[in-house]
């Protein structure tokens, strides 16, 4: 059996599942938490035979610490890495710059130009260097794969990526629109295609990834060619604590007047805005049931946010040229029926006619949620970023 380990590194944690790549089966999962603290956490389950281990006690001072104790689970409940290891480890990194616009077996070349890129995503590139340099430590000899959530965005032309700032400044700092969550768009677009049964270069595709972090992109022939967030994964949509799209002028405002310094503004806009600045409260889920017991700064929010996606999904629809299929992806667009209802409400004239049966389906299959006769398919596709990342990581180093 060949498999694939798909690593997602933060910097006090990391998940981790394994993967049979013939028949893309799911072998095992699990997460290792707070990492560095005084008492750690570990969950492993055996996916095949149902049978899990946990501690909540666990010594974890480092990255490398937490692979060992990944060891430790898979040897107690399996499948276990005496007999085959995995033949290759795929490593999630948020941001490749303009250097990776594919997935890249790791070397300490790729590996000193992550570090490099460190600039343009401090809280991420940093940690999943962790992730890489624990995993190499362990998997002395098996190929480590980098898979960037910004590569599949760097098809987009210079007049979707390029900020109307002065050139010099832009290409000194290489300030221009990466996006983020490339993966889950590349999955999800290429799954379009699988259910629609048509070619994927045919299909102008706009992919929803709602979740607590949430973009838009517009897909072309499986090709990107706009995508809401930018420099940063900060840029775009509401989320549930990041902001998304706002005048800049605000945080000039803000520092004059509020006395707030450039840290008070990141963390502002990062931790501190979205549904929770908006409501108290960054789960969606929440947000929602308090609209719906009357709560008004509720139901303002959900407008908000439902307002910014429609505004992406008018634009878009006008720079793809038409539009073949809207998909929802990820926990919110996957889960929340209310909203997607809510979101493309009155959009006929574009094309798209919601089902509402359909639409309140719930299931974890990927379904068709649009009419028989909307001219647009509406679809609700689940994402699968560790397939995905499993997948590219076998493509290169593999054959």
């Amino acid at each position: 059996m060949t498999t694939a380990l798909v690593v997602n590194s933060g910097s006090s944690s990391f998940k981790y599942q394994l993967i049979e790549l013939e028949g893309e089966r799911m072998l095992a999962s699990g997460l290792v938490e707070r990492i560095g603290e005084s008492s750690g956490a570990t969950k492993h389950t055996n996916a095949l035979t149902g049978k899990s281990t946990s501690n909540d006690d666990a010594h974890v001072p480092d990255h490398a610490a937490g692979f060992r104790a990944m060891l430790d689970a898979f040897a107690a409940v399996g499948p276990s890495f005496d007999d085959e290891p995995p033949a290759v480890v795929g490593h999630r990194v948020v941001h490749g710059g303009t250097d990776f616009d594919r997935a890249t077996v790791i070397t300490p070349e790729v590996e000193a130009r992550i570090d490099a890129l460190s600039a343009l995503a401090p809280l991420h590139n940093p940690a999943n260097l962790e992730g890489i340099r624990a995993a190499q430590h362990v998997f002395a000899d098996v190929p480590q794969v980098a898979v960037f959530d910004t590569a599949f965005h760097q098809t987009m032309p210079p007049e979707a990526y390029t900020y109307a700032i002065p050139a010099d400044l832009a290409q000194r700092y290489a300030i221009r629109r990466y996006g983020a969550h490339g993966t889950s768009h590349k999955y999800v677009s290429e799954q379009t295609a699988v259910f629609l049964g048509r070619p994927l270069e045919q299909l102008k595709t706009i992919v929803l990834h709602l979740g607590n972090g949430a973009s838009a992109a517009a897909i072309d022939g499986g090709r990107s060619i706009e995508t809401s967030m930018g420099l940063t994964p900060l840029e775009g949509l509401v989320m549930g604590t990041r902001s998304g799209d706002l005048d800049p002028a605000i945080l000039i405002h803000l520092h004059r007047e509020a006395g707030m310094s450039f840290e008070d503004l990141d963390t502002m806009l990062n931790k501190q805005s979205g549904l929770l600045g908006l409501t108290g409260n960054g789960d969606m889920r929440d947000v929602q049931s308090d609209a719906s017991e009357g709560d008004d700064r509720a139901e303002a929010a959900l407008a908000v946010y439902r307002h910014r996606i429609r505004r992406y999904v008018g634009a878009y629809t006008a720079q793809l040229g038409g539009l073949d299929a809207v998909v929802f992806t990820a926990g919110v667009g996957e889960n929340n029926a209310l909203l997607r209802r809510r979101v493309l409400a009155g959009l006929e004239h574009l094309g798209i006619e919601v089902d509402h049966d359909r639409n309140d389906l719930h299931s974890s299959r990927a379904r068709r949620i649009s009419t028989d006769r909307s001219r647009v398919a509406v679809l609700v596709i689940p994402t699968n970023e560790e397939l995905e990342i499993a997948r590219q990581s076998a493509a290169v180093a593999l054959h």
